[in-house]
């Protein structure tokens, strides 16, 4: 079977064509349907029974699909409170087929000979209930999905599978069965790995793609929001799982990892590279430098043959000795001898042999080290001894002293390309590990470390002889090398090349004369080498004794102690015995029975001689994967014995030897070690397990962090050394059974890390998700933070024990060490945290984003809380994480990389006021590229620099003050410097670049200015100074701590840099006295108490002059979160009682019921205030000459009849009793009304006269409520720190625009200025101005200060504005666009005056009468306008003239955004479209004309509605448009796709209906829609269309005990073509359609018991129908000629009133009349129980306003009670008692009441008011409380059933209230 074509992947629903049905099989209810999580369609398996409905793939049982990878990805979710099934058929290779199945109906793992069935554990979302259950819990949770199951990726390795339950061998999967119940995305196979939470582009970035591994097909992906986590969304599962401790033989997702783990992968084949045979011949530069041909004007190098190898010296000699090798100096030419040698400089090595050096010049015919090289090739030779050099031409030199300046102390780290090669030395001592490129030698009683260093790439194997006087180790890459060690004196014997790439194992002979290696050949296949060592210790060569090539697998290799030509392996499948015999290498295998299909991990001999035996008659032992320890009798090759390790509950102690041969599951053995007197083993579970040599039982374990990847019994079997592949190294005592760890580390790169000089501790952050932190001295891990989200950056507290910590998601959280306590956690940024500082004095914390986004904390009080965020100032992107940020010595200056990445920003350190922009990009003319700044850094105040790094490996020294460049080092490094630091005293500098780090005198004096150290293996993340400046710290692959040694006394001639003040002391987050210690230790720790003197003289040539822009600051000012703001606050109602309002209650002398003593404070119910008639003429006259402009993008109120009630009572603050919860809609009437900022996170939007902010993750909701009328467009500021919201005035009043502070909700300020709406506002680019624009009946521009918003000037224009925008280059130039053309404005000041000043420039005549009707602004300053014909201008704003104009829609273009080289368009005909215009810039000096050639369009959607309103990210590929259907969408170009946010309607809304659990409630407006929302998320789920017809009330199906539970999810709508329809909420159709009356249904109601519904028609007829049959049982004209208003039923008692029926019910007619009855819809019995009649005064005939509606409904706390509000004598509420026939108590109204609702608990009223008023009233006395959030006549209340929430409607918009009580 062919396997080509199905590599990499095999789509199977693309492949086999799943839409089409042709090759698959559907059954039952199979649907597809758009998945809002996924943005795509899935398909939706559900129904009762699974095995009837399923997908089958393939079409027959006849037929196979045939699919050899060996890995299915199944992407599904399974459904809610349900279960599934899933059947897989593999065939193997003898032609069996095997059914692999799982569900979440399995109970418990099966199997046999031909069916393996697994149990599904479902996982749920993070925090759940079921989470926390399934965390502590071991089996029994299988079951149906939890509620917050989350979508799945499911990896299945079927050949494992078969392997491990069956023995048998994997061919191809044959079919698949995927039955209900869940949703489905696809499925695929493979052969690789895939970790489904990795990307293309990450993947490429991070290296990760690597043979036998890869990211997710792109057509397979989850999506993922950006600054997300894929695993913090989604499951992933694999199974089988790679932990240990999971319950065995049932599929779940995994808790140790949270994304794949790769296990054997197979490296990238080197190249073949052709090489002179000069270059085979010669050693790299640590071995052997050759000599370079002689050079004219340079001075001489000195010349070597070969490196010097280090004499035997003292102490203290040979612990530098072992330093030396790490240091490599070079040498600068001298410019000025020849400027053409700038890219040309010498290498430097030293040795400690008297100060010798050797030099040569880096030169394309010369031998050089180098860090990342390909195409290095070593040989097999031997060192040479110490040889004498001439040291004359170095003195000739000056250079930095001393040297070298830095002495490598500690490394804390472990590990990097394996955890499995640990040994113990001869005396058990010490051990050596590899800590990636280095060997690190620890003693482990006094952790003093000592190092090999001279590996390039990671080190993979290490191996001692016999006495451990050699040591071996190999190094990972495509060209492995072997380096041979003298392991008392540290120094290399020899270096050879294996021949091989990924060596694996090493081995020494006992007697050191045989190295036996593992590793792979170019091809790929494995290979063995055996090599000859014994010459290597007395300096002969090292050469092949023997090699060969072998098909098996091969984990580890050891030479037999008794033997040195002896040897065995083990790896997959086999286990093999080789010898060396006459120059061949030749092997045996083990007969393995049935284990021949186990995954062998260790091999160990049996320990000791044995007189009476050969050497050779011994046991080896061997441990597997899958729990299995074999015991091998070496002589006959055959198996002894055989033990399992299993999981058990019970003790290990009790476990006896014949449990090892019980069937499951074992735990994974990875290690074994072997002594005389016992075992050890290590396992996948994390325990280190010592056995007696018969394994009868354990006597001593140790349990880890994680598994445990090697264990190692050392001399005398006293100590058992213990690895983990987590990072942790440890040993365990065994006669103290005490366990001691050596080293903790982290298992990815440390990104970054900070240091706390007071307490010595350092801590670190890295892509393995943790943060840690450590003490410097110890090396000691004291505490750790593990977290979902990936550490970024972190910064201590300069004197508290705390330290911050961003995240890759945006998220900053602030940590107490002491307490262990979580202090603060901020969410101000979109994107990754790159960048976190704190000042010096403590007072503040700075946060930037890889966004943009800059954000401003006080880190005085313990929550940290915000004072600023800033978007868009920070350069894009996350490469210049960790350090982003830099804060200058006194606290006065933050500096960074931003906007652009040319640029360099200052910034006011307390406030972030911008100081300085300097251009890095000019300075070097002569490049063809533009340079760019990578990292920043502030010298010592005292100095006046700014460091900067720049993309052409340069370093530049700027003057803080004014910009300008002082000094500049060209080449600093080979790469892009990525890291700076700077000494105290300014005398010293640290830099790093890629794999290297480099001190320089910071003042450049010496011939040679540096020292370069080298030694990592991965690039460099961070280098500092310690804060007690004797110490380096450099981190990436691992964290190094190094002796800084230069002299703290400087030499009198050198000049010296004064201190800053010391900061500590001015710090005001603590009250600090002289006497404070903690003060006086941060004091002493932190400085040298070294005197200064003054600043060095710069050169006395001009340096150039940079672009720089400094911001003057007299006058002006940002208003940040810290300030004092004395705004206008909505005062409380002076008519306000201390003990709240009441009602008159009148309660007549004839009741039987003794009225309560009457009431104080009674409301004077007096008529509203009215204009003067004169005033309402002249302004008639006025509005009858003003004309709206024809453009959909000009602002029109919608047109009411209402006024706001000037009598409302406000409850007293605090005393509320109702607060409003959420707003359900958007007003797609209003223009620009919505705001988006996604750095900040900020959304908000207007419904009505209320501004909803919404958080679009939590999806919680607040509201700012201060407006009376219609919200019409709304404003942010660049920063996202206030929001400006306009509305229309009242009565003639001018329009009202409320500033809104975001962060606390206050209102800061109103203004007032225009006359009509306000069309459009904006704000400038620095936040300093607000332009408002008004509508066409007052066509002025408004300009506000918005440090005070003062109206600064305005301008009165002759024609309507549509749209204004400020220029984002300059904040004083704008431009407005109307029915006139294009205005062009500059804003002119003069101390506090301004002046606009405004040149018209008009419309292209070509385009024709046309209104222009949206603009945009680029980034270079060219205007983009849009006209109502759907033509997009572009202008030049220089010259005010239009250069060329593209017909980019059909319809009128209303909405118009730029980012960068794109522009959005939205017009009325529904569409947006996308359009590259990177070619327009290059247009502007030709002539103008239609060029649409070169505009190109990208991307078009089609929405429901004409597009309203914008906003997009700052690379336009996401944002949010809202359109005048009421939709806010979400819309994504990249992805293409586009998600409601936001749902509302756009007509009226006439009745809300609720189920009875509540869970959802259903809305009808008279647009003939219906739609049913989730009441917790406010979401909609369902909307029922009729078109055509008005929906005009509705009603949903009660829950009945003898009803099925479905019964309740129904909902019955009446529409105004007397239709009456019947939606299943459940199957999302319509079930039935019903036509009982000939006009308008105005009032429907299902009956208490479901039974029946109750319809109302127009013209007063009522029907009763069936649900279940549709048929009208019965007519009821009692009320006929009257519209019915409402109808409710309730439940009685049988034989109340003396009438049979257990239900009853009322309707009310709009003639005011009433009637109630009794009914027994079973019996077919309706009775009338009474009838009531309202009077009311006579109307005239020229009344043309509508009545106020007739409203009844029954009383829940008084049975047998009726409420009646509607038109009569009085404005009140009346009570009648059916039992008395009387009026039993009256409630006053101050307005007429438009909708009524009764809470079913408590005694509760809810009325609506054509005045725009909530009146919450007690019945019993009257009390009320008034509430104004609407902006027109409320005409819709009710209460849910539960009578805790309030649903109040006008016109659309829809509030829902909580109720506190009254």
């Amino acid at each position: 079977m062919s396997k080509a074509w199905q590599h990499p992947y095999v789509n199977v629903f693309k492949h086999f064509k799943i839409e089409e049905w042709k090759k698959s099989t559907k059954e039952g209810d199979v649907t597809t349907f758009m998945d809002k999580t996924l943005k795509c369609t899935v398909y939706r398996i559900r129904g009762p029974v699974p095995a009837s409905n399923y997908i089958l793939l393939p079409k027959t049982s006849t037929q196979s699909l045939g699919l050899t990878g060996r890995y299915l990805y199944l992407l599904f979710k399974p459904i809610p409170e349900k279960h599934f099934v899933v059947h897989l058929d593999v065939a193997t290779e003898d032609g069996q087929v095997i059914r692999v199945s799982f569900s979440n109906l399995f109970k418990e793992f099966k199997s046999t000979a031909t069916w393996l069935q697994f149990p599904f554990l479902c996982g749920a979302a993070k925090g759940s209930v079921y989470e926390s259950t399934a965390r502590t819990a071991r089996q029994d949770l299988v079951g149906p999905a939890p509620a917050s199951v989350r979508w799945i990726c499911l990896m299945m390795d079927l050949q494992y599978l078969l392997s491990m339950y069956l023995n048998r061998r994997y061919s191809h999967l044959k079919s698949i069965k995927l039955c209900a119940s869940m949703l489905l995305k696809n499925l695929f196979t493979s052969d690789l790995l895939i970790d489904p939470g990795l990307t293309f582009i990450e993947a490429k970035q991070a290296g990760a793609v690597m043979q036998g591994s890869g990211p997710m097909p792109r057509e397979m992906c989850f999506p993922v929001p950006k600054g997300g986590s894929w695993h913090d969304l989604y499951d992933y599962i694999r199974f089988p799982s790679d932990g240990g401790k999971m319950p065995f033989d049932s599929i779940q997702k995994g808790q140790a990892t949270a994304g794949p783990t790769h296990s054997n992968v197979v490296r990238e084949l080197p190249r073949n590279v052709n090489l002179s045979k000069p270059v085979q011949d010669r050693v790299s530069l640590i071995q052997q430098i050759t000599s370079p041909k002689p050079r004219p004007r340079r001075r001489a190098p000195l010349l070597a043959a070969s490196v010097p190898e280090l004499p035997p010296v003292s102490s203290v000699s040979q612990s530098r000795s072992l330093h030396d090798s790490w240091q490599a100096e070079a040498l600068e030419s001298d410019r000025k001898e020849d400027p053409g040698a700038s890219g040309d400089s010498v290498a430097l090595l030293t040795a400690d042999d008297g100060g010798i050096h050797v030099f040569a010049h880096r030169d394309e015919e010369i031998s050089v080290h180098r860090h990342k090289s390909s195409t290095e090739e070593t040989v097999c030779t031997r060192v040479t001894g110490p040889v004498s050099l001439p040291a004359k031409k170095v003195a000739e030199h000056t250079k930095l002293q001393p040297d070298p300046i830095l002495k490598l102390n500690r490394i804390i780290g472990f590990g990097g390309c394996t955890t499995k090669c640990t040994l113990w030395t001869k005396t058990g001592t010490a051990v050596v590990y590899p800590c990636h490129a280095v060997i690190v030698s620890m003693d482990i009683a006094s952790g003093q470390q000592r190092f090999f260093i001279g590996h390039t790439d990671k080190v993979s194997a290490l191996t001692f002889n016999g006495n451990c006087t050699l040591l071996a180790s190999a190094q990972t890459g495509n060209l492995s090398v072997v380096r041979v060690w003298n392991y008392q004196k540290g120094s290399c014997l020899s270096l050879f090349k294996t021949h091989t790439h990924s060596v694996s194992s090493l081995s020494f002979s006992y007697s050191g004369g045989v190295l036996c290696g593992v590793g792979k050949d170019n091809h790929g296949k494995t290979m063995v080498v055996v090599w000859n060592t014994l010459k290597a210790n007395k300096g002969g060569e090292v050469v092949v004794m023997a090699k060969a090539h072998t098909d098996v697998d091969i984990q580890t290799m050891k030479i037999a102690f008794f033997d040195d030509t002896r040897m065995v392996s083990c790896g997959r499948d086999n286990i093999r015995l080789w010898r060396v015999r006459s120059g061949s290498l030749r092997s045996c295998p083990v007969n393995l029975a049935e284990y021949h299909a186990v995954e062998f991990t260790d091999v160990a001999f049996e320990q000791g001689h044995f007189a009476d035996r050969e050497p050779e008659d011994r046991t080896l032992f061997a441990c597997s994967k899958s729990g299995h320890i074999l015991e091998i009798d070496y002589m006959s090759v055959s198996i002894k014995n055989v033990r399992r390790l299993l999981p058990s509950q019970q003790k290990h102690s009790q476990r006896r030897e014949k449990q090892t041969f019980s069937t499951g599951l074992g735990i994974a053995i990875n290690s074994i070690s072997i002594s005389s007197a016992f075992c050890a083993t290590g396992s996948d579970d994390g325990y280190l397990r010592l056995w007696p040599l018969d394994f009868s039982t354990v006597f001593l374990e140790a349990e880890h962090e994680g598994p445990v990847s090697l264990v190692n019994i050392g001399p005398e079997g006293a100590h058992v050394l213990a690895a983990t592949s987590t990072g942790n190294l440890g040993y365990l005592d065994v006669s103290s059974r005490a366990y001691s760890t050596l080293m903790r580390s982290h298992t990815d790169t440390v990104q970054g890390f900070s240091i706390d000089g007071i307490r010595r501790n350092i801590v670190t952050v890295s892509l393995d998700n943790s943060v840690r932190v450590w003490d410097i001295d110890s090396m000691q891990q004291l505490f750790d933070f593990i977290s979902e989200d990936t550490p970024c950056a972190v910064a201590f507290h300069p004197v508290q024990q705390v330290f911050a910590c961003g995240f890759s998601s945006g998220l900053v959280r602030v940590f107490n060490i002491a307490s262990s306590s979580l202090l603060a956690e901020h969410k101000q940024h979109r994107g990754q945290v790159i960048g976190l500082a704190f000042s010096p004095d403590g007072e503040n914390m700075y946060s930037a984003g890889s966004l943009g986004s800059l954000a401003l904390y006080n880190s005085v009080e313990e929550d940290h809380h915000i004072l600023r965020v800033l978007g868009n100032v920070v350069a894009r992107g996350s490469e210049r994480s960790p350090e982003a940020l830099t804060v200058s010595s006194d606290s006065r200056s933050l500096a960074f990389v931003g906007p652009a990445e040319y640029t360099v920003t200052v910034m006011d350190a307390r406030s972030l006021d911008e100081l300085m922009r300097i251009d890095v990009s000019i300075l070097d003319l002569l490049s063809t590229s533009l340079d760019s700044a990578v990292k920043v850094c502030f010298a010592p105040v005292a100095t006046g620099h700014l460091l900067v790094t720049t993309s052409s490996n340069k370093i530049l020294w700027m003057n803080t003050k004014s910009g300008r460049l002082i000094r500049e080092i060209p080449n600093a490094h080979k790469h892009v410097c990525s890291s700076v630091s700077v000494t105290d005293d300014a005398r010293f500098l640290l830099t790093a670049g890629d794999k290297a780090v480099k001190v320089w005198d910071y003042h450049m004096k010496h011939d040679i200015n540096f020292q370069v150290f080298i030694g990592h293996s991965q690039p460099v993340q961070q280098v500092t100074f310690t804060p007690d400046q004797l110490g380096v710290v450099t981190a990436g692959d691992a964290v190094y701590i190094w002796d800084f040694l230069a002299n703290p006394h400087e030499p009198q001639e050198s000049r010296e840099v004064p201190a800053p003040a010391a900061a500590v002391t001015q710090s005001p987050f603590k009250s600090v006295s002289v006497g404070d210690p903690e003060l006086h230790l941060s004091r002493a720790l932190l400085s040298n108490g070294m005197p200064r003197e003054a600043v060095p003289v710069p050169s006395s040539s001009s340096p150039p002059c940079l672009d720089i822009s400094v911001i003057e600051q007299a006058g002006q000012g940002f208003f940040s979160l810290c300030e004092e703001v004395e705004g206008s606050v909505l005062g409380s109602s002076s008519a306000v009682a201390a003990r709240g309002s009441f009602l008159r209650v009148t309660v007549p002398p004839s009741s039987r019921e003794r009225g309560k003593p009457s009431l104080q404070n009674e409301l004077d119910l007096l008529g509203d205030d009215v204009l003067h008639e004169e005033e309402e003429e002249q302004e008639e006259e006025r509005e009858k000459t003003l004309v709206r402009p024809d453009a959909y993008k000009h602002f029109t109120p919608r047109f009411r009849t209402s006024a706001l009630a000037q009598d409302a009572v406000a409850p007293p603050a605090g005393e509320e009793s109702l607060r409003l919860k959420a707003v359900i809609g958007y007003n797609g009437n209003g223009r620009g009304n919505m705001v988006w900022n996604p750095d900040t996170g900020l959304f908000a939007y207007s419904c009505g006269s209320v501004v909803v902010l919404e958080d679009l993750h939590a999806g919680s909701q607040k509201h700012w409520v201060g407006h009376t009328e219609e919200i019409s467009t709304l404003a942010v500021t660049n920063d996202a720190q206030t929001v400006a919201s306009a509305s229309g005035g009242s009565d003639g009043t001018c329009s009202l625009i409320c500033i809104w502070n975001v962060k606390d909700g206050s209102r800061r300020s109103t203004i007032s200025y225009h006359k009509g709406a306000v069309q459009a506002m904006t704000y400038s680019r620095d936040d300093f101005f607000l332009l408002s624009a008004g509508d066409y009946r007052d066509p002025a521009i408004a300009l506000w200060s918005t440090n005070s918003y003062q109206l600064l000037t305005s301008v009165r224009l002759a024609e309507p504005i549509h749209d204004l925008s400020f220029n984002p280059a300059s904040a004083s130039q704008l431009a407005c666009v109307g029915s006139g053309g294009v205005m062009f404005c500059l804003i002119e000041q003069q101390g506090k005056d301004a002046r606009l000043k405004v040149h018209k420039a008009p419309v292209p005549g070509e385009l024709g009468e046309v209104e222009l009707t949206a603009l945009c602004y680029s980034a270079d300053s060219i205007l983009y306008t849009g006209t109502n014909s759907g033509r997009v201008c572009a202008w030049d704003s220089h010259t005010s003239r239009c250069f060329m104009t593209w017909e980019a829609d059909e319809g009128e273009i209303g909405v118009l955004l730029c980012r960068g080289n794109r522009v959005m368009s939205g017009s009325n005909t529904n569409r947006i479209r996308l359009w590259a215009v990177a070619a327009v810039q290059g247009m502007r000096h030709q002539s103008s004309g239609d060029r649409s050639s070169s505009v190109l369009l990208e991307h078009e959607m089609l929405l429901d509605g004409t597009v309203v309103s914008a906003a997009f990210d700052d690379v336009m590929d996401m944002g949010i448009v809202g359109t005048t259907t009421g939709t806010l969408w979400y819309i994504n170009w990249e992805e293409n796709t586009s998600i409601r946010l936001i749902s509302g309607h756009k007509n009226k809304v006439n009745d809300v209906a609720f189920s009875p659990d509540e869970g959802h409630f259903a809305t009808c407006a008279q647009d003939g829609s219906v739609r049913v929302w989730a009441a917790p998320s406010m979401e909609l789920v369902v909307q029922f269309q009729v078109l055509n017809q008005g929906c005009l009330c509705m009603a949903w199906s009660p829950a009945s005990p003898s009803q099925e539970h479905s019964d309740s999810k129904r909902v019955a709508a009446g529409y105004s073509d007397g239709t009456l329809r019947v939606f299943s909420i459940l199957t999302s159709e319509m079930e039935l359609k019903l036509h009982p009356h000939p006009v308008a249904v105005t009032a429907i109601q299902y009956s208490a018991d479901g039974q029946v519904v109750l319809s109302g028609g127009k013209d007063g007829l009522m029907a009763v129908s069936s649900p279940r049959t549709g048929m009208t049982i019965r007519i009821i004209s009692d009320h006929k000629g009257a519209s019915i208003s409402c109808i409710q039923c309730t439940k009685k008692q049988y034989n109340e009133f003396g009438l049979e029926g257990s239900e009853m019910w009322l309707a009310a007619s709009s003639d005011r009349r009433v009637s109630i009855w009794a009914a027994d819809w079973m019996k077919d019995k309706c009775e009338l129980i009474d009838w009531l009649s309202f009077p009311a005064p006579a109307l005239d005939d020229e009344e043309s306003d509508p009545l106020p509606p007739s409203l009844a409904a029954f009383s829940p706390s008084e049975p047998g009670v009726v409420l009646y509000v509607g038109y009569g004598m009085e404005r009140e509420i009346t009570f009648y008692s059916l039992h008395q026939k009387r009026i039993i108590r009256k409630i006053a109204l101050s307005h007429w009441a438009t909708c009524l609702s009764l809470s079913p608990r408590g005694q509760l009223i809810t009325v609506g008011c054509n005045e725009r008023l909530i009146k919450l009233i007690k019945s019993r006395n009257g009390k009320f409380q008034d509430f104004t959030a609407h902006s027109d006549v409320v005409h819709v209340c009710r209460f849910t059933p539960s009578g805790k929430l309030l649903f109040t409607s006008a016109y659309n918009e829809i509030l829902l209230w909580e109720v506190r009580g009254l």
